[in-house]
């Protein structure tokens, strides 16, 4: 009796450990959220309970992806998918795919991104899982605005949106919102800034609602991105700064490169080219710490123009060999014409290999099978 007695107090401590992951997740306590992540893997050992592990070994790799330690992400959901067939596999099988997924894209190793994205929603799709169906069409639409098909970036976060219009009813806000400060930044992209501009109140009005920190800074740096795209520097500079006092306060260091790469191209825009390499100088590093080989890439390429406009041979020369040794290991190239992707906006095509390739290449393409790898089919998978 007191066994059971034992049991059913860790069967409680772990749920209460489990809310505390969500809630500090929700309020950006990253930091907080991987104390109890851990807590929680030792109730889940005590319980002997192969389904508790692979949920705690779950929020255990959602920490790490939310602190940018990609590496640690991957491995704890390669544990997840290592453990043996439990009752919790089947619900919890997408989540761990999507985090690797997410993780894998954090690392800007896009194939493997797009493979774990593809995963994800077959898991979403098998068994009506419209949420998680909504969450991976969010981080679609943040790998298509990586690698530049705008139309696609727009189209995923959009079916988000549906899904939020059709099932959302019993659902969390945050849904919304998340779609549509995806849908946000694939309009500025696209160059349609009064929409982005609506999507990106609507999203920051439900996270001012709901205390989502993350949420908010995602949004400040959207609003920064727009007027800078507007040409308005002034406006734009305190957004990025109020975006990186929240992402560095959560511990966002990917958010922080992206908000240091918005101020360099400010400081570009205003001819203070020193203001701009020290901007980027704090960027690489931060990239070159969380492993971001396309945050690393786009500020080669920044600083290639910056040192061609100052004449500075040496300089150039070598941003330019790491900008293509970037290219080569975030694979961003196509398969058959060998040009670059992610240079500008095109239309692309991923087959269920996950190769990546310009869609116009595929259609002038005579061959059945995948150009890369020879294996799969033409026919397109679920991304």
């Amino acid at each position: 009796m007191k066994v059971l007695e034992k049991s059913s107090d860790l069967v409680g401590r772990f749920r209460v450990l489990g809310c505390l992951v969500t809630a500090h997740s929700e309020m950006g306590r990253y930091k907080e959220m991987l104390k109890f992540a851990v807590v929680q893997i030792d109730t889940a050992r005590e319980l002997e309970d192969a389904n508790f592990l692979l949920e705690s070994y779950l929020n255990l790799a959602r920490s790490n992806e939310k602190l940018c330690e990609f590496h640690k992400t991957i491995s704890y959901c390669k544990t997840c998918l290592g453990l043996p067939g439990t009752r919790a596999a089947a619900q919890l099988g997408g989540q761990v795919s999507l985090s690797m997924g997410n993780a894998f894209l954090g690392l800007s190793l896009f194939q493997k991104a797009l493979e774990s994205f593809e995963k994800a929603l077959r898991y979403a799709h098998n068994n009506d899982d419209a949420m998680l169906e909504c969450r991976v069409c969010c981080s679609l639409g943040s790998f298509y605005a990586q690698v530049k098909d705008y139309e696609k970036a727009l189209f995923f976060p959009c079916r988000a949106a549906e899904l939020v219009n059709d099932y959302g009813k019993g659902w969390s806000l945050k849904y919304r919102a998340m779609s549509q400060y995806h849908m946000a930044v694939a309009y500025r992209l696209l160059g349609h800034l009064g929409s982005a501009m609506e999507c990106c109140e609507e999203s920051m009005k439900i996270a001012l609602q709901h205390g989502d920190r993350p949420l908010q800074a995602l949004c400040l740096l959207c609003f920064a991105d727009i007027h800078r795209s507007r040409g308005d520097l002034q406006t734009a500079f305190p957004r990025y700064d109020s975006a990186m006092s929240i992402m560095t306060e959560i511990g966002n260091r990917l958010g922080q490169v992206q908000v240091l790469l918005g101020v360099a191209k400010c400081w570009v825009a205003r001819k203070a080219l020193d203001k701009a390499l020290d901007a980027i100088e704090r960027a690489q590093d931060l990239a070159e710490e969380v492993g971001n080989k396309l945050g690393q890439l786009k500020l080669h390429c920044l600083s290639e123009g910056i040192y061609r406009s100052k004449g500075l041979q040496r300089e150039l020369r070598a941003h330019v060999v790491r900008f293509h040794e970037c290219v080569e290991e975030a694979e961003l190239y196509c398969g058959l014409c060998g040009e670059s992707i992610g240079e500008k906006n095109s239309r692309l095509q991923a087959l269920p290999c996950s190769h990546i390739f310009h869609l116009r290449c595929l259609q002038n393409n005579g061959t059945r099978s995948c150009p890369n790898c020879r294996r799969s089919s033409m026919k397109p998978g679920f991304v």
